[in-house]
């Protein structure tokens, strides 16, 4: 019983520790990296803490200490998560009469560079049939694969690569003054286009793919946040109803996500309603919400789904939104202090490692 006492003390320190470290604002992928398992972390710690008080009698000093952080980290995971579950108000409100000609749907995916089922992709996209088609990760091969969707989406923005950061983008809307831009590194892709809805109206998209904090790609978050950020203040400029979709390789709850929506005025469909995480597809508990769509208030929500995989490391996610005037006039933008404007324009700024 002492071995498994030691082995839960020693557990539990660790999760309080791996729970610390993010609050550390060091773009360093050591400290980012820990900001992803939020979930696992307070499943770990609840198992922790129903064991320790389960099997031993807290008593003494050490154990009540050792038994009150437990608890409070459990209380600060679940304070971090709690806005993506289903306990918490929705930030994006949902449509209520439906107005198609006003309406767009766009389906995201990461296709991994690697994966070869082409043909499961094109069954799904046919399945759903979107909008729009985001597809990234996409090199010369699967350009050639989904080269039929030409037919049906007209529009195109085709950047093929071959180091995973290559975007695919189609479109039934048409698409205005659509430019690929390279924001922070020569090698790293973006979409910025306007949509014109069946309506007339026409709404501003962006579709983004940083690096991720991660050794082999990228050993600093810097560069990611400094091309999130750009785009988040560019979208507080521009006076046109936005959407921002892609892999950000962020998760929805950590500090870089909130000032991105802070600062673009932008809202995540995910707060209310779920995690839907879409990375690791084949891993069912290393998942995290890291392929995003955010959009500004101008927006309600008709449909938002994690889709079947095929084949790849990556969910893909679908979303329907519709456009109303007085959407603006319903929901709340977020909106920054001046120390998140302050550190945002720091980020902007800062030179990449």
């Amino acid at each position: 019983m002492n071995a498994l006492k030691l082995i839960l003390e020693v557990s539990g320190a660790l999760v309080i520790l791996f729970s610390v470290i993010p609050l550390i604002r060091n773009d360093y992928w050591a400290f980012r990296v820990f900001e992803y398992p939020r979930i696992q972390k307070l499943f770990l710690n609840l198992i922790i803490l129903a064991l320790y008080v389960s099997f031993f009698s807290v008593s003494s000093t050490y154990e009540i200490v050792f038994t009150s952080l437990i608890v409070a980290n459990a209380l600060y995971l679940l304070f971090q998560i709690l806005p993506f579950t289903f306990l918490a108000k929705t930030a994006l409100i949902r449509a209520t009469k439906k107005d198609d000609d006003n309406s767009l749907s766009i389906i995201s995916s990461n296709v991994f560079q690697d994966n070869k089922n082409t043909a499961g992709c094109m069954k799904l996209l046919h399945k759903y049939d979107p909008d729009i088609v985001l597809l990234l990760e996409t090199d010369n091969f699967w350009l050639k694969g989904t080269e039929a969707l030409k037919e049906k989406y007209p529009h195109q923005v085709l950047v093929p690569l071959e180091n995973t950061y290559g975007m695919l983008l189609y479109s039934k809307l048409k698409l205005i003054d659509a430019e690929v831009r390279y924001l922070v590194d020569p090698e790293i892709p973006s979409i910025k286009a306007k949509v014109q809805l069946p309506s007339g109206k026409t709404v501003r998209l962006y579709c983004v793919h940083p690096t991720p904090p991660v050794p082999g790609e990228n050993l600093y978050s810097t560069e990611r946040d400094k091309e999130l950020l750009m785009v988040a203040k560019e979208v507080k400029e521009n006076n046109l109803a936005t959407i921002v979709v892609g892999d950000l390789n962020d998760v929805a709850w950590s500090y870089t996500t909130k000032l991105f929506t802070k600062i673009s005025g932008l809202l995540d469909p995910r707060k209310g309603r779920g995690f839907y995480n879409t990375f690791h597809a084949q891993h069912l508990i290393l998942r995290f919400p890291l392929d995003h769509v955010f959009c500004s208030t101008d927006f309600k929500l008709r449909r938002l789904k994690r889709l079947e995989n095929f084949s790849s490391d990556h969910f893909p996610i679908l979303i329907s939104l519709q456009y109303e005037a007085i959407a603006h006039l319903q929901q709340e933008e977020p909106e920054p202090d001046a120390d998140e404007i302050k550190l945002a324009e720091e980020k902007i700024h800062k030179k990449a490692n």
